[in-house]
């Protein structure tokens, strides 16, 4: 790290605007806390804005685990024209006729989507096939096929419908492109779709209410606004241990029982992650349950646990 830089460590929550990448609101916080531990869990596309969770320093280590969360989402989708990014950035691909519409008549349709199902990726998208972003390989005129992956929807709200305009709130499970929603809506509705404005509400439990508007990422408002590392890790289950058991985590040895505060860890799926906590409240490892004991899968370093002021 170059001398006079901050180390912080915690969660952003930026309001990222329309017209830069996920990973230029990435770069942004890099440059101004002059720190290259900085990374972003969920990706937002050029056109969207709202809810981007950035993590900086030890927070990275949970990133794996914030882009499980659900996300929520407000969407605008114009019909009578579908693009070939599948929102208002691309270029048109097809028109067709809009036929008559009531709110009544696209939540019927919209709620055919709820629960788990099959969706086709869009073209233009940074899914990696064979190793290289979807995007890249179909704007050099490759002919590949976008995958298709299983998504869930758990709710659909349509708002309003005015004339060839939808207005809807959706809330999804992880993976779930709204673009491509758009899409297979307006198909469902008989006519195409693309989306025309797209808003992230909220990614898991984080909101725009403690959100940063992404053209202010000054170190000076990074950390007025940075929640620290026992906040980012609130997500997952918590695990409470002794003094004794945070001197085995800190050495990643496995974690025996009589270390561990209370015997509600026992009940928990081997799969489940877990955030150890030790007596004084802050974050100490991430890990799972193995049989009768802990098993450490990622450290936090000794120290991590406060935002340091620039």
């Amino acid at each position: 790290m170059r001398s006079g830089a901050s180390d912080h460590h915690g969660i952003l929550i930026v309001d990222k605007p329309s017209g830069c990448t996920s990973h230029d609101v990435v770069q942004r916080v890099r440059k101004a806390l002059r720190q290259r531990s900085v990374g972003h869990a969920g990706t937002l596309d050029p056109l969207a804005t709202g809810v981007l969770v950035v993590a900086v320093g030890e927070a990275t280590k949970l990133v794996s685990h914030l882009q499980m969360d659900d996300k929520r989402y407000r969407v605008t989708i114009a019909l009578g024209t579908e693009t070939d990014s599948l929102d208002a950035d691309g270029s048109v691909l097809h028109t067709a006729p809009v036929p008559e519409l009531d709110v009544a008549t696209v939540q019927s349709a919209a709620q055919t989507f709820l629960g788990r199902h099959p969706q086709e990726a869009p073209k233009l998208s940074a899914i990696k096939v064979e190793g290289r972003p979807l995007h890249r390989r179909t704007r050099r005129g490759e002919e590949v096929e976008a995958p298709v992956r299983e998504v869930e929807l758990y709710g659909v709200d349509v708002e309003s419908v005015t004339g060839a305009e939808l207005q809807l709130t959706l809330h999804s499970g992880k993976g779930f492109y709204v673009r491509s929603f758009a899409r297979d809506l307006a198909r469902k509705l008989g006519t195409v779709g693309h989306v025309r404005q797209l808003r992230r509400t909220a990614s898991g439990r984080f909101t725009l209410d403690r959100a940063l508007f992404g053209d202010n990422l000054t170190a000076e408002s990074i950390a007025e606004h940075m929640l620290p590392l026992r906040d980012a890790c609130s997500s997952l289950q918590r695990i409470d241990l002794t003094a004794e058991g945070v001197e085995h985590a800190r050495h990643g040895r496995p974690v025996p029982g009589e270390s561990i505060v209370g015997d509600e860890w026992r009940e928990l799926s081997l799969e489940t992650p877990l955030a150890l906590f030790g007596p004084d409240g802050e974050p100490v490892a991430l890990g799972r349950r193995e049989g009768e004991t802990l098993r450490v899968t990622r450290g936090f370093a000794s120290g991590a646990r406060d935002v340091v002021r620039p």
